[in-house]
């Protein structure tokens, strides 16, 4: 561990941010901005706890290049508007590797945060657990995720913005276990270190870029945009409501269907607004969540925070297409992130029904619908459903609120789609069209037979 730089307290690549570079790059580095929490005094013996020949002697060199006295820093900082922990590492100092005093200052941090009811945002560039302190080092890992354990059960948020590099326990931990992951442009990001690599391993699978392409982080901000980022993600999180969202208003130019055919002629309509169109007239402003956090996305499920009137919504929108299970994965996620930091949730349903291919089930489509599935019958907080178009069976069922649902003039929902209905009763083609009259799909008979709690008026109407 501790491989992605020199463990003898080099800084490595020239351009990296130092620790405190970093905390100016979040706070605008003004007068009072950061105040460094008290770090802990550990006694430590010559050659720390395994009596590694020259450790002290690396760590003196590290104070002196640094000007750190270890490979973090951790304070109270003021971030836009709000005030959050801040824990910033230094890679320069013994290649940002976490040994005992490390877990000291960190476990302060995680505390000081849950008693002042603190988010915790961490700026990370490490290359794991300390050679030099062993064992002993890398029981620090069990301590940190307890620590993050902690904070996320007491309902604080978590953001990591993910430096040049990270990798090991440090990605592992503080990294890939924060509610909301940024990273800066070309960041070397993976739990292996770059010198410990298979040799024929792709090096762009350990980028930034490939990480959010795998759905393991949610973005990518470039140095000068972190201020305003991390200040919005702040925001965002911090923003707790008992308020149920309100449905949006329709944005289709379309009255009720005549029949069922019609709603879904309708539904099915290529002029019909989606789901970014009801999202940019919903919020003034929304950050993106991405990814299910195993490595898949799905374009076809908008997930993330958006503010409305002056509050936090969260959000899971279907955008027309067959949802994939990473699609039903990100939402989970989403929904369970907004019921921890208590957040409503608005959730969007247009889909012709759960992606039923080859690959679909390859990556578990009926695990992944049930987990949605559970997530929207457990969640504590208020949640919001409006259909907005298609409503093709349980892939679309798993994304709605029971008692909560909406529906738009232009949508449908339905046990299954007319010409699979056909199918399976073995009709012909010429009676899809009364099958669909028979299934009872249109608004107007969803709300007669209690599936939805209204029809919202359309914003043309």
């Amino acid at each position: 561990m501790a491989d992605s730089g020199a463990a003898d307290g080099t800084s490595g690549r020239a351009g990296r941010l130092t620790a405190r570079q970093a905390i100016a790059a979040v706070t605008g580095g003004a007068p009072g901005t950061f105040t460094e929490l008290p770090a802990p005094r550990r006694e430590s013996a010559p050659g720390g706890p395994l009596g590694w020949k020259g450790y002290d002697e690396q760590r003196a060199r590290a104070v002196e290049l640094t000007g750190e006295d270890e490979s973090v820093v951790c304070g109270l900082a003021r971030i836009g508007g709000g005030q959050a922990v801040l824990i910033s590492f230094e890679f320069g100092f013994l290649g940002g590797s976490l040994g005992e005093a490390t877990g000291d200052r960190l476990e302060v941090a995680y505390t000081h945060a849950r008693e002042a009811r603190l988010p915790v945002v961490s700026l990370i560039a490490t290359g794991g657990s300390r050679m030099q302190e062993g064992i002993r080092a890398l029981l620090q890992l069990q301590r940190v995720a307890r620590q993050s354990a902690l904070n996320r059960s007491a309902g604080l948020p978590q953001l990591a913005v993910v430096r040049d590099p990270t990798a090991g326990g440090g990605w592992a931990t503080l990294g890939a276990g924060a509610d909301v992951v940024l990273a800066l442009p070309g960041a070397q990001i993976g739990f292996a270190g770059s010198r410990v690599r298979p040799a024929d391993a792709d090096p762009y699978a350990y980028t930034a870029e490939a990480q959010l392409a795998a759905g393991h982080i949610d973005g990518i901000v470039a140095e000068g945009d972190l201020r305003a980022a991390v200040a919005r993600w702040l925001t965002l999180l911090t923003g707790a409501s008992t308020e149920p969202a309100p449905p949006p208003v329709g944005l289709g130019h379309t009255g009720l269907p005549g029949s069922g055919w019609d709603a879904v002629g309708q539904a099915r309509s290529p002029l019909r607004p989606r789901a970014a169109a009801y999202l940019n007239a919903y919020f003034s402003g929304s950050e993106p969540v991405n990814g299910d956090r195993c490595g898949g996305t799905d374009p076809g499920m908008l997930c993330g925070f958006g503010r409305r009137d002056g509050r936090t919504v969260a959000y899971a929108a279907q955008c027309g297409t067959p949802t994939l299970p990473a699609g039903y994965r990100t939402a989970a996620r989403l929904i369970r992130l907004a019921d921890r930091l208590s957040i409503p949730v608005l959730t969007l349903v247009d889909t012709p029904g759960a992606a039923n291919d080859a690959e679909a089930e390859r990556t578990g489509a009926g695990a992944a619908i049930a987990d949605c599935f559970a997530a929207m019958a457990t969640v504590r907080v208020p949640v919001t459903t409006l259909l907005i178009g298609e409503g093709g069976s349980g892939g679309a069922l798993a994304l709605s609120a029971p008692g909560n649902t909406w529906a738009t003039p232009d949508s449908y929902f339905s046990v299954i789609a007319p010409e699979a209905a056909a199918s399976i009763l073995k009709r012909p083609p010429e009676e899809i069209r009364a099958t669909a009259d028979q299934l009872r799909l249109r608004p107007q008979d969803l709300l007669e037979l209690g599936a939805v709690r209204g029809v919202v008026p359309s914003l043309f109407s």
